[in-house]
């Protein structure tokens, strides 16, 4: 499918619509109204028609949204067609937990290895995934053409490995570290601070 220039905003939102879709599909529902996919996914019913027209027409007036037909299509520009080859750095806690989870697959990523200063010293269990020392990450990226990476690395390490991923090829970063990083425009960068998602919550506790 041809590329798209879709808004961020509309991307995340695209992602929580698939998982919907993946969720009516298990239960074998075939046709979704705009009103229910939008009260799933927790948006209103016009701003899920307009993410949709980004790319196409798609529900018939009175019927809905083929189910199938339209996970496919979000998938594709998701690129879920195939799946995502994905690096991890840093092998602490968090890196090994992430490590162990069967999940990304089945959302059409794979973590294909994970690098750290010692990655022998690294308690992950039983992985199949490569383990390699930083030295090897570069190339390693190169050669598989990897676009996408994990940071699960300590806040004073992350911007210099940051750098590393950025001059290897990575153009997409998850942060787990606790700080801004500094990227080219070319980059992009999702960071996950759990500190302030608790911080958030605790805002809506009486």
């Amino acid at each position: 499918m041809q590329r798209i220039d879709i808004p961020r905003k509309s991307i995340y939102r695209l992602s929580i619509y698939q998982r919907c879709l993946a969720r009516l599909k298990e239960n074998g529902v075939e046709t979704v109204s705009s009103e229910a996919l939008a009260k799933a996914a927790g948006v209103k019913s016009t701003q899920l028609r307009k993410d949709l027209t980004y790319f196409g027409q798609f529900g018939t007036r009175g019927l809905g949204y083929n189910v199938e037909q339209l996970s496919k299509t979000i998938g594709s520009v998701l690129g879920h067609n195939r799946l995502q080859p994905v690096i991890l750095v840093g092998l602490g806690n968090l890196g090994s937990a992430l490590l162990r989870y069967g999940g990304f697959r089945k959302e059409g990523f794979e973590i294909v290895s994970a690098f750290d200063l010692s990655p022998n010293q690294a308690r992950v269990g039983e992985t199949n995934i490569l383990l390699q020392p930083m030295d090897k990450l570069a190339p390693f990226v190169k050669q598989n053409q990897v676009k996408m990476a994990i940071l699960t690395v300590p806040v004073t390490a992350a911007q210099s490995v940051t750098n590393q991923l950025v001059l290897a090829g990575i153009q997409a970063i998850l942060n787990f570290s606790p700080t801004v990083l500094e990227v080219p425009e070319h980059v992009v960068v999702n960071s996950v601070d759990l500190a302030v998602e608790l911080e958030n919550l605790s805002y809506f506790i009486k």
